[in-house]
């Protein structure tokens, strides 16, 4: 591996102003490293071209002491955001083809900033998934493996792909996305740092829609210093998307290292799930030692309509679906299968263009909002919904930030749970709470499993309090001392 794939997205960004090194050599390191894994199907689209012509025009600007800043920083993008003039499926056959003539506000803001696209990173087809095994390009493959085994992992999902990419340093970060945990477990599976914003802290506009109101991109880093830098140029106001909110973007970075000492931090007690591995458990209980080490107060906190957060999210995710999904159809881009009549031709093309996963949940979708139903399915959940937001806000009247595990496993086999739909959506059990509330959380890596894969632990935070957040993790960073690496087996 090369030494410059190696450094941190901060690290970078502080040689290319050194000029230690420069933009051209470090994103030809990464199209190197690329080229070497195409056995982890990370990417779907390498733009290699357009990657040193920005590295180019980053190193003119660096030569004049000019320059954004994410200047010259090689990112890889998952194929949900739209790139101008760069193929954009979200991993759908249902999108062959589809060149988008506009940018997605969120990779407009890093190219403003001066970053460089290496490539589209795949994941679950629409972001339907928690192992990244429904892409229609095929799963990616966890660089990490077990002890003793050679037997492929799943990289976690939707957003398998980016942090697949991030693990194996294939990029200095990747952009992500964050419907139902799809940022934080993956991270959680790769030894990686992910980030979910706080709904409407980022924009949503060029993004192709997977649950509207649940859906928010972030990063997934190296490290938590990388994510407040990639959270600072992904966040902003934009009148083009109606949730964004309009209120001023602090320098995340700044707020790293601060002290935490007196910070109250809540821990859920319904958490605490049967059945959960001990491992998780006894990890759980390392972190909160951390914390009161570095200074916190930990109290027990109770979120008592957690366990109503699956179904509700499995009812209001697939009817949000089953609505956006609803304009691919054949008529004005990408697949078209041509039927006796336009009926037929719309029931042809998203009978082929559709996944299994994805048509699973436009039927459910559909059904929960369907006459008769919507009352008993879709409007119960949305006030659940309410409870459960209702919930947090009475925890964070005492606790600042609440400290969970991201997922209640380290990853496991690709095709282990492809068949058991069920088990497979309870990757997300610790997760889709925050979606559901808007909050924003951080996966930070704490750990290595019996087995020597990656686990992590989860923070959440108050909305729009990203800074806490991020001040939190950093402690929980600095004293997991996470360093463990996955050995370069694809290479081989």
């Amino acid at each position: 591996m090369s030494d410059l794939t190696k450094l941190t997205l901060a690290a970078a960004r502080d040689a290319l102003r050194k000029k230690e090194v420069t933009s051209t050599e470090l994103t030809g390191a990464y199209l190197k490293e690329m080229e070497a894994a195409t056995p982890l199907n990370a990417y779907v689209t390498v733009t290699a071209d357009k990657a040193m012509e920005m590295a180019k025009a980053s190193d003119e600007k660096l030569a004049k002491g000019e320059g954004g800043d994410l200047e010259g920083v090689p990112l890889g993008i998952k194929d949900l955001f739209c790139t101008k003039d760069v193929l954009t499926t979200a991993c759908s056959h249902i999108l062959d083809g589809f060149i988008p003539p506009y940018e997605s506000t969120v990779t407009a803001n890093l190219w403003r900033d001066g970053a460089v696209m290496l490539g589209k990173l795949n994941n679950d087809e629409f972001a339907m998934g928690s192992s990244n095994e429904t892409s229609f390009y095929g799963p990616v493959v966890n660089p990490w493996r077990r002890k003793g085994s050679d037997a492929k992992l799943v990289p976690g999902g939707s957003s398998g792909g980016s942090s697949a990419a991030v693990a194996a340093r294939l990029c200095a970060a990747a952009t992500a996305t964050d419907t139902g945990g799809s940022i934080r477990q993956p991270a959680a599976f790769t030894g990686t740092v992910g980030l979910k914003p706080t709904y409407g802290r980022c924009s949503r506009w060029g993004i192709v829609a997977f649950a509207s109101s649940l859906d928010q991109a972030g990063p997934i880093t190296r490290d938590v210093r990388d994510a407040a830098i990639m959270l600072k140029s992904m966040a902003g106001h934009d009148e083009k998307d109606t949730t964004s909110v309009d209120r001023p973007v602090p320098d995340y970075e700044a707020a790293l290292g601060q002290s935490i000492k007196g910070l109250s931090v809540g821990i859920p007690k319904e958490y605490r799930v049967e059945g959960m591995p001990k491992e998780i458990d006894d990890l759980w209980t390392r972190g909160i030692e951390w914390l009161k080490a570095a200074g916190a107060n930990v109290k027990e906190v109770s979120l008592p309509h957690t366990k109503y957060a699956l179904p509700t999210y499995y009812i209001v995710a697939p009817a949000e679906c089953s609505s956006n999904l609803a304009r691919y159809d054949g008529v004005r881009y990408g697949l078209r299968v041509d039927g006796k009549d336009i009926t037929e031709m719309y029931e042809n093309t998203r009978a082929e263009g559709f996944g299994a996963e994805v048509k699973r949940r436009v039927l459910m979708g559909t059904y929960v909002l369907s006459a008769g139903y919507y009352d008993a399915y879709y409007l119960k959940a949305q006030k659940v919904r309410t409870l459960i937001a209702r919930d947090f806000a009475e925890a964070f009247s005492e606790a600042d930030v609440l400290l969970t595990p991201t997922a209640p496993s380290a990853a496991f086999g690709l095709g282990e749970k492809t068949d058991d739909p069920l088990s497979m959506y309870l990757n997300d059990v610790f997760t889709v709470t925050v979606n559901l509330a808007g909050l924003p959380g951080i996966s930070v890596p704490a750990g290595l499993s019996s087995e020597g894969l990656p686990l992590g632990l989860q923070l959440i935070g108050r909305t729009f309090d990203e800074e806490t957040l991020l001040r939190a993790a950093f402690a929980i960073e600095e004293a997991a001392g996470f360093t463990a690496e996955a050995e370069a087996w694809w290479r081989a």
